[in-house]
């Protein structure tokens, strides 16, 4: 079965390629945030050392995965991407209890990116200008340009991206490169099994998926690309692997840097600014100057991506009339789905608005209590549409022995013992 849904005002923009989605999902795992915050933090929080083998073990994971999942690409292209796929598989009903689920999943994460951007911002502005700016307020300037960049063309988007990526992804493999040749040996432990059960393996499982989330929107803009039969299934096996060989190798180089005995200690000192602690060390004040800079502009890449996400999600739900029909149409121009971007943007504004009329602080609050809800949330998803995948599959006359039949069910096993280990161990992501 295919379904296919053209987009008004296609005509007038470039068609996506291999290279564009592998910027849209690699800029939404924001490599240098999860290089400064992500892994730091996941060290201080679950205490277990083997972090480089378990981002290997969830990148196999989630490769097993995408074999089904890029199979799916090649009989539906919606925008709804999880929603349509468990639709197809497991029913109507189903399909839009995912679609829901998805809507709050990686609206949570968009919008909690904005404490963290906030912080971040208004920290460079008080460090490089002298400038005391409400981390609000900086949140505020980012969500008007996300507002505008979504709005727009999506290749301008590609190529906005595209930019951010290169350069904080040069920054991370400097850093890497300057704490192995330093100390990369005497950490080689944190590579072995055994290091995993050093801590909450579970809770760090679930923490680690945000390194992830975005690696299906390489179908969400299947509608978008010029051959989405052949270009999802690329861009999202090239996403997997460089994000989770990236981020196992970036996880080592933290252990190379403080010494394993010392890496949970520092990192519960530091936090954030483990990073820039150890470059500060072994590269000096410059590079860090420099990587401040792009510690900002990745969050903006994020911002961005995950608001892209989320319109065609609105998109997906308004033409099932699930919700709104308006929110089904797409910009006679630009062909963006630009109701479903305003509306994405306006929901920020109410959720950022109402954390800084409260006072709330915008990272144990804000970035904290949203983030590892949409993580969990899109574990579920993930799980649902592995699931929904091999009923479709295993419905049909046989066609690819190993793509519709072995990794879906594989799949939806694996993933589900990480959501049972995630939900089991969640009171550790919340310090409870």
């Amino acid at each position: 079965m295919s379904v296919s849904v053209s987009v008004p005002g296609k005509e007038n923009r470039r068609p996506l390629g291999v290279a564009d989605l592998v910027f849209f999902v690699v800029a939404a795992s924001a490599p240098l945030t999860v290089a400064a915050g992500g892994v730091p933090q996941v060290y201080a929080a679950t205490g277990v050392l083997g972090l480089p083998v378990l981002y290997l073990v969830l990148a196999v994971v989630l490769a097993v995965f995408s074999a089904g999942y890029a199979a799916m690409s090649r009989h539906i292209v919606d925008a709804g991407a999880f929603s349509a796929y468990v639709a197809e598989g497991l029913g109507a009903r189903m399909g839009t209890s995912a679609a829901t689920v998805a809507l709050i999943a990686y609206n949570s994460m968009q919008v909690s990116l904005y404490g963290l951007f906030g912080v971040a911002a208004s920290g460079l502005l008080a460090k490089q200008a002298g400038w005391s700016v409400p981390w609000w307020a900086c949140g505020l300037v980012a969500m008007a340009l996300v507002a505008v960049l979504g709005y727009l063309r999506v290749d301008l988007n590609a190529r906005v991206l595209a930019v951010l990526l290169l350069v904080e992804t040069v920054a991370v493999v400097i850093f890497d490169v300057a704490e192995l040749g330093d100390g990369g040996a005497a950490a080689v432990q944190v590579l072995s099994p055994a290091a995993v059960a050093t801590g909450a393996a579970g809770a760090a499982l679930c923490f680690m998926m945000g390194s992830f989330v975005g690696f299906e929107a390489a179908a969400i803009y299947g509608e978008e690309c010029r051959d989405p039969r052949r270009t999802v299934a690329r861009a999202t096996y090239i996403s997997v692997a460089f994000i989770g060989v990236g981020y196992a190798v970036t996880a080592w180089a933290f252990a190379a840097g403080t010494g394993v005995d010392g890496l949970v200690g520092a990192s519960t000192e530091h936090g954030p600014e483990l990073f820039f602690v150890l470059a500060e060390t072994s590269l000096g004040t410059w590079f860090v100057d420099l990587t401040r800079v792009f510690y900002v502009t990745s969050l903006f890449a994020a911002l961005l991506s995950f608001h892209n996400v989320v319109a065609r999600y609105f998109l997906a739900m308004g033409r099932k009339g699930v919700l709104p029909r308006a929110l089904g149409r797409t910009h006679p121009r630009h062909g963006s789905p630009h109701i479903g971007s305003l509306t994405q943007s306006g929901l920020a504004l109410l959720v950022v608005g109402g954390f800084a009329l409260t006072g709330l602080d915008p990272i144990t609050t804000l970035f904290t209590w949203l983030t590892n809800a949409g993580s969990l949330g899109v574990i579920l998803l993930l799980t649902l549409t592995s699931l929904a995948i091999t009923v479709f599959f295993a419905k049909r006359p046989r066609e690819r022995w190993w793509s519709q039949r072995v990794a879906p069910a594989l799949g939806t096993l694996l993933l589900g013992v990480i959501l049972v280990l995630s939900i089991s161990q969640f009171d550790v992501l919340l310090g409870l």
